[in-house]
Formats: C-alpha cells, sequence, structure tokens
C-alpha cells in the first residue's frame, strides 16, 4: 500500500491541464512550422512556372518567402522552449495548490513569474489567432483554383477556355507580371500537377495546426490563470493566519 500510495500521490502532482496543452502545442506548432514550409516552397515554384517567369517580376515575393521560412524557424524554437517552461510551471503551481493543508508556503517571486506566463501567454494566444487567420488566406486562394478547376472538369465545354485565374488580381505578384494569368487547358494543368495537390493539402493541415495551437494556448490560458488565483488565494490566507 505504501507504494500504491505514493503512486497516486505522484500523480495527483501532475498538472494534466498542462500536460495536455504542451502535447497539443507542440503537435499543432510542429503541423503549421512544417506544413506551412514545404508549401511556401511549393507556391513559390508554381508562380514562378505558371504566373512569373521572369525572376525581376517576383523578386520581392521571393523575399518575402524566404523570411517567412525563416520566422517559422524562430517559431518553433520558441514554442518549443514555451511550451516546456509552461509545463515546468504547471508542475510548480499544481504542487502547490495541491498542498493547501500543509506547510507549503508561496513566494511573491513565484507568484510574480505565474503572473508573467498568465499575460504572455494571454499575449501569445490573441496573436495565434491572427496567425490561425493569415493561414487560412492561402487555403481560401487554392480552394478558389481548386473549385475552378473542378467545374471545367464537370462541364468540359469549348467555352471553359474562357475561364482563368488572375493570380495579379490577389495582390502577389505585380500587374506587370507575365503571363500573370492561367486560362483553359493551362489552368486544368496546374491544377493537376504535383505542386499544387500537395502545397494545397498542406496549408489545409498548416490552418488546422495553426487552430490546435491556438486552442491549447486557450488551455494554458485557463490553467494558468487557475493556479495564479489560487496561489494569490494561498498567499492572503498564509498572512490572515499566521498571527
Amino acid at each position: 500500500m505504501g507504494c500504491l500510495d505514493c503512486c497516486i500521490k505522484c500523480l495527483g502532482g501532475v498538472p494534466y491541464a498542462s500536460l495536455v496543452a504542451t502535447i497539443l502545442c507542440f503537435s499543432g506548432v510542429a503541423l503549421f512550422c512544417g506544413c506551412g514550409h514545404v508549401a511556401l516552397t511549393g507556391t513559390l515554384t508554381i508562380l514562378e512556372t505558371h504566373f512569373s517567369r521572369i525572376p525581376t517580376d517576383h523578386a520581392t515575393l521571393t523575399e518575402v518567402i524566404q523570411l517567412l521560412q525563416y520566422v517559422i524557424y524562430g517559431i518553433a524554437s520558441f514554442f518549443f522552449l514555451y511550451g516546456i517552461i509552461l509545463l515546468a510551471e504547471g508542475f510548480y503551481t499544481t504542487s502547490a495548490v495541491k498542498e493547501l493543508h500543509s506547510e507549503f508556503k508561496t513566494t511573491i517571486c513565484g507568484r510574480c513569474i505565474s503572473a508573467m506566463f498568465v499575460f504572455l501567454t494571454y499575449i501569445l494566444g490573441v496573436a495565434w489567432l491572427g496567425v490561425f487567420g493569415f493561414s487560412a488566406v492561402p487555403v481560401f486562394l487554392f480552394y478558389n483554383m481548386w473549385s475552378t478547376c473542378s467545374t471545367m472538369k464537370a462541364s468540359p465545354l469549348p467555352g471553359n477556355s474562357s475561364i482563368c485565374v488572375d493570380m495579379r488580381q490577389y495582390g502577389i505578384i505585380p500587374w506587370t507580371a507575365k503571363p500573370g494569368v492561367a486560362c483553359g487547358s493551362m489552368l486544368l494543368d496546374i491544377c493537376n500537377s504535383s505542386e499544387f495537390y500537395l502545397s494545397y493539402h498542406l496549408y489545409i493541415v498548416a490552418c488546422a495546426g495553426a487552430g490546435a495551437t491556438v486552442i491549447a494556448l486557450l488551455i494554458y490560458m485557463m490553467a494558468t490563470t487557475y493556479n495564479f488565483a489560487l496561489l494569490k488565494f494561498k498567499s492572503r490566507e498564509d498572512c490572515c493566519t499566521k498571527f
């Protein structure tokens, strides 16, 4: 029974909410960063091959995509460390709030660190809502192309040669880019290419990963806020009862 009691006590101190949030956060960030990086490369290949064949026309876009890929590296590294820190903070605060009737004492420094994580997690949660919305934009653009090609395949009429997709209207490439537009059979070739198929589905997975990260940060928010509130309550209780 002694070993069983010890195991039960150890399991009782595990921050399950933070643990679930960490697993979800790591999975979401990995999907977003990995799939987003490959999808950006595939998108650049499609644009260079079919919409902007002169390198100077999409030089700015190339630099932006390379910058986004470097940002993805930074996001992956930051959230790997931040997830571990939040999990460790979850173990600390859970151990504290589980011992409300013992002689465990919380310090001002510990409460300040918990408050800092609460504030930072809220900021990151709001930022990731923006990332989630931004990641839905390429999904929308690729879906428009895919739906146009599906319509052309469903009704193979001679008039389909006049159905076009103009990438210049989305602001991705300048109006001076040549040809800038794909019509008819050329558009079908793009939709049937491996780059389009892979990039489209990778953008969907990346968007789902961003959504999973938002959910993980929401769980972090609830867990850290709850633990901080109990730590603060415990500190007040200590002040009121130590006389």
